[in-house]
């Protein structure tokens, strides 16, 4: 991985604001670390990239990964090659324990003031504080469990976030428990009023201003089902003030963008659907956004530049379009074979009251000085991160890519161990 550090400004006494007593900040590979800028109640550790050259008032950007992914990890989005052009702040909150997943279904973790939501809060105004940021101008964004939480931050603390962006998120208040959190990422359907009711019922008493949203998801995302695409679209419209028939519908690359406006043209709600796409962020690195990895996917659109211009922080300067002449493959996603009736179109199969964990993450023998590393994942994750391969009769297998070893069925259930030395072959014997 290239390294980011380029990015960071070296802080000395000379920034905006002193360092506290008892702060500290050290430059890793996740960025600039940032400790002791609060109680931290959620246990979270806070990496942050600063621009070479702020903006006069500049804007602030929380990112957070999904489960199993890091601060680095979701670094790939491309958050800080926008930060970096544009002068604004990034803040990448990191879950280290279990399998890394924010809390979006816990009201321990989703409250306002408690838990990894209030740990969230801290941090933003630690930045807020030191780097002399406008306060108008802070946004969260985030995938999987990192797109719901977005949408609780969004619910919980209207007052601190002026928009958001969820990439495969979940409505606010979904679910309360682990308990009702697979339901939830099939899709819940409830009316535009009661997903309302759910995120004023997490609000301050009184709140009458509400962050606008950019909503993402793949059409083949088994993990967050499309349909809380629908469900979001009908949250934040209702508390919006706005209906929930789009004002605007346009083809941007392989996504429909839908836009809900206000009475004075206003876009307050737009959402992304992708087409072909499964679970995970939507980049284009041959246009200079973002790089692949786990739930990093290379669809030639790159929704981190359009989050920037939904945001504001672009100055207004729309994002360049795709070469049409070029066309679009997401080498991640599998071309389904129609008489192949092998995969569920759009249900996961979970063990219930168990949330779906974003596997893919490699698994690193800490102990082996190879460069080995393993995924255990679904067989359908194996050929969408190019692992695998789908063979055998009807392509209803997955084979190891390069090694050709068959794993078993290709669907969303059937799981895996896949192993690579060098990065492009890949066997299922395991890592020493």
């Amino acid at each position: 991985m290239r390294s980011l550090l380029p990015l960071l400004l070296v802080l000395s006494a000379c920034g905006p604001e002193g360092l506290e007593p008892g702060q500290s900040e050290a430059t890793s590979e996740a960025g600039l670390e940032v400790t002791n800028f609060g109680s931290n109640p959620g246990a979270l550790k806070m990496y942050a990239t600063v621009p070479s050259r702020p903006k006069p008032s500049p804007g602030l950007v929380v990112a957070l990964h999904g489960c199993t992914q890091t601060a680095v990890e979701y670094r790939k989005a491309g958050w800080d090659t926008f930060a970096e052009r544009h002068g604004f702040y990034v803040l990448y909150p990191e879950v280290t324990s279990g399998a890394k997943c924010f809390g979006w279904f816990e009201t321990a973790n989703t409250r306002r003031g408690s838990g990894q939501a209030a740990s969230i809060i801290q941090a933003v105004e630690w930045m807020r504080s030191r780097y002399g940021l406008d306060a108008s101008k802070v946004y969260v964004t985030g995938l999987s469990a990192g797109g719901g939480m977005t949408a609780s931050l969004l619910a919980s603390y209207p007052d601190v976030f002026t928009a958001g962006a969820a990439m495969a998120g979940l409505p606010a208040n979904c679910a309360s428990s682990i308990g009702g959190s697979s339901s939830c990422q099939q899709g819940l359907d409830k009316s535009a009023q009661q997903w309302g009711d759910l995120a004023r019922a997490a609000a301050p008493a009184g709140t009458s201003r509400w962050p606008r949203v950019a909503i993402w998801n793949g059409d083949a995302d088994y993990t967050v089902n499309v349909k809380n695409l629908t469900e979001l679209m009908e949250q934040w419209t209702e508390v919006n003030g706005l209906d929930t028939t789009a004002d605007a519908t346009s083809t941007v690359g392989r996504a429909t963008r839908r836009e809900y406006r206000d009475g004075i043209g206003r876009t307050l709600v737009e959402t992304w659907t992708v087409a072909s796409m499964g679970h995970g962020t939507a980049v284009a690195p041959a246009a200079g956004c973002g790089t692949t990895g786990a739930f990093v996917l290379d669809v030639g659109l790159c929704s981190t530049e359009w989050s920037v211009r939904f945001f504001g922080l672009d100055d207004g300067v729309l994002p360049p379009p795709v070469d049409a002449g070029t066309p679009v493959v997401d080498a991640g996603t599998p071309i389904v074979d129609a008489g192949t009736p092998v995969v569920d179109a759009g249900t996961p199969i979970l063990d219930a009251g168990t949330p779906v964990i974003d596997a893919g993450t490699p698994v690193i023998d800490a102990g082996t000085p190879s460069s080995c590393v393993e995924f255990n994942d679904t067989n359908y994750n194996q050929v969408v991160a190019g692992r695998g391969l789908r063979c055998g009769k009807f392509n209803s297998y997955v084979c190891a890519k390069g090694s050709g070893e068959n794993v078993g069925l290709w669907n969303t259930f059937a799981r895996s161990w896949l192993a690579s030395r060098n990065g492009v072959t890949w066997s299922a014997t395991r890592c020493p």
